[in-house]
């Protein structure tokens, strides 16, 4: 979960920056599209989760099918459904760059799971050095006078 929210992070950035750069016009009469968040916080990230789930240690076939994926996004809903009946379109920025910065971004995410991965390894070390006596209270033994009793 955690990289399928700074997936969601990369590209609610890389978005905002297009629109700033002049890369893409959403147009203005199209209210539901006028943000892609339902796609940003949808179909991103179930898709990052599965991608992840099914190719994480295995990069180059997670880079080749990422990379598929976003020549399908990119060419089939950006520039022939949306392109297509004038609701998006891409200026300043060609469809291909556009998959190569989405594909970077795949990347990105793949470089930051990696890193999470080596911190949770280091997290699970025992060390009996850090507050010993902080623990969840549902890990905490009962005391020997609070057993099983039965209440009467």
């Amino acid at each position: 979960m955690p990289v399928a929210l700074f997936s969601s992070l990369i590209s609610v950035l890389s978005v905002e920056l297009g629109e700033n750069l002049g890369w893409f016009i959403y147009e203005p009469a199209v209210y539901p599209l006028r943000t892609s968040s339902y796609i940003i916080f949808g179909l991103n990230m179930v898709t990052t989760i599965w991608l992840f789930s099914f190719l994480y240690g295995r990069f180059w076939q997670y880079l080749a099918i990422d990379t598929a994926l976003n020549f399908g996004f990119i060419y089939l809903i950006h520039v022939y459904v949306l392109g297509g009946r004038g609701l998006f379109s891409e200026v300043g920025i060609t469809p291909f760059l556009n998959v190569l910065i989405v594909t970077f971004a795949g990347v990105l995410a793949y470089g930051y799971q990696m890193w999470q991965e080596e911190i949770l390894v280091r997290a699970d070390i025992p060390s009996a050095g850090y507050l010993p006596g902080l623990k969840p209270a549902a890990t905490k033994p009962l005391p020997e006078d609070q057993g099983n009793e039965k209440n009467e």
